[in-house]
C-alpha cells in the first residue's frame, strides 16, 4: 500500500514514457507499482528479428516494442499470466521459429482492424488489463537511416543495432526514409503530461528516432511538463562508443532543437568485474558521468541499476526516484 502522502503526490501526475525496447520495459515495470496514469509512446522503426520478418511479410508496423510495453504494464498477479504467453517464443524446430506469440497476436489484430496498428495495440492492452496506455509514436511506416562519419548511409534499425559495417565509425546523424506524422493520441498525451520521460534505451535506435517524427519536437516544446532524460548505464558498440554522459545529453538536445531538459538521471552504481569484463569483450563500458560538462540541467546521480547477467536499470529503484521529481 502506498502512503497517503505518496498517494497525494501521485493523484495529479501523468507520466509519459517515450522510447522503445528493453529500456521502456524497465521504467514502465517500475512506474506501474505506483500509478495507472502512464502512457508509453513507442518507437515504430524496429526492423530486426521476428518483428522484421512480420513487418516485411505483412507490411504492418513493428510489434516487438509494443509487445514489451504490454508485458511491462500488465498485472503480475494474473491467474493465467498473459505476460508469459505474450513473451513465449516458438522453438527453433517449428515452422514459427523465431517468432513470439505476442508479435503474432498484435500483427493478427492489426490485420483484423484493417492495419490500424494503434487500435490493435489498444485492444491488446484491454485484453491484458494493462496499467496505463500504449500508443505508437506514428501510424505511418518508415525506416531508420544512420549517416556515418565516412558518409555511408546505413538503412534499417537492425543494421544499425547489429552493425555489419565498421563499428568504430561514429554516427553523424539519423533520419527517416520518409516523413511520418505524430499519432494524434500520442500528441494529446504529451500535452497533458506532468512528467515526460525520455529513455532509457539505445540512443540512436530507440530514443532519438521518436524525435524525428513530424510534430514531436514542436509538441514537446509546448508541453508544460517536467522533462526527464534517463541516461544509459552502458555504452553500445557501433552507436555510442566512448560516449560520456554529456555526449548522450548533447545528442538529445541536438534533436530536441532546444535546451529544455529539466532533469538528467545517471547511474553511479559500480558493477562487478565479471560484468565489466563481459561488456568489454563487446566493446562497451559504463557511461562516465562527466558532471562538469553538463550545464543547465539538474543532474541526479544515483544507484538506479541492477546486475544479473546484464547491467540494466532497476525498475523499482528508477521508478522510486522518478515519481518524486
Amino acid at each position: 500500500m502506498l502512503s497517503r502522502h505518496l498517494q497525494k503526490i501521485l493523484r495529479n501526475k501523468k507520466f509519459v514514457v517515450i522510447g522503445g525496447g528493453t529500456g521502456s520495459f524497465q521504467i514502465l515495470r517500475g512506474l506501474k507499482m505506483y500509478t495507472n496514469n502512464i502512457t508509453a509512446i513507442v518507437s515504430m522503426f524496429d526492423s530486426g528479428g521476428s518483428t522484421g520478418v512480420l513487418r516485411d511479410e505483412f507490411g504492418t508496423l513493428p510489434p516487438g516494442d509494443v509487445r514489451k510495453c504490454l508485458v511491462a504494464l500488465a498485472p503480475e498477479d494474473d491467474e493465467y499470466d498473459l505476460r508469459q504467453l505474450f513473451m513465449y517464443r516458438f522453438p527453433e524446430n517449428s515452422s514459427l521459429s523465431g517468432h513470439s506469440f505476442g508479435n503474432l497476436f498484435i500483427t493478427a489484430l492489426s490485420e483484423i482492424y484493417q492495419r490500424d496498428f494503434a487500435k490493435a495495440a489498444e485492444q491488446a492492452g484491454r485484453l491484458m488489463k494493462i496499467h496505463g496506455k500504449i500508443y505508437p509514436v506514428t501510424k505511418d511506416n518508415a525506416h531508420l537511416c544512420a549517416i556515418l562519419e565516412d558518409g555511408q548511409c546505413i538503412i534499417g534499425e537492425k543494421n544499425i543495432d547489429i552493425p555489419k559495417h565498421n563499428p568504430n565509425l561514429r554516427i553523424q546523424a539519423i533520419q527517416l526514409t520518409k516523413p511520418v506524422l505524430l499519432y494524434e493520441k500520442a500528441r494529446e498525451a504529451i500535452l497533458a503530461a506532468t512528467n515526460i520521460i525520455l529513455g532509457p534505451g539505445d540512443l540512436y535506435t530507440s530514443i532519438l528516432p521518436n524525435l524525428l517524427v513530424s510534430g514531436m519536437v514542436e509538441t514537446l516544446q509546448k508541453a508544460h511538463a517536467t522533462k526527464i532524460y534517463i541516461c544509459n548505464v552502458m555504452t553500445k558498440r557501433g552507436e555510442t562508443n566512448e560516449f560520456k554522459a554529456s555526449d548522450f545529453l548533447h545528442e538529445i538536445l541536438r534533436y530536441l532543437k532546444t535546451s529544455y531538459i529539466d532533469v538528467m538521471i545517471c547511474n553511479n552504481q559500480n558493477f562487478s568485474p565479471e560484468i565489466l569484463a563481459k561488456y568489454k569483450r563487446e566493446g562497451a563500458h559504463p557511461v562516465e558521468i562527466d558532471a562538469n560538462a553538463i550545464q543547465g540541467v539538474k543532474l541526479i546521480c544515483a544507484d538506479v541499476a541492477q546486475e544479473s547477467d546484464l547491467a540494466r536499470h532497476d525498475p523499482a529503484k528508477l521508478a522510486k526516484l522518478v515519481i518524486g521529481l
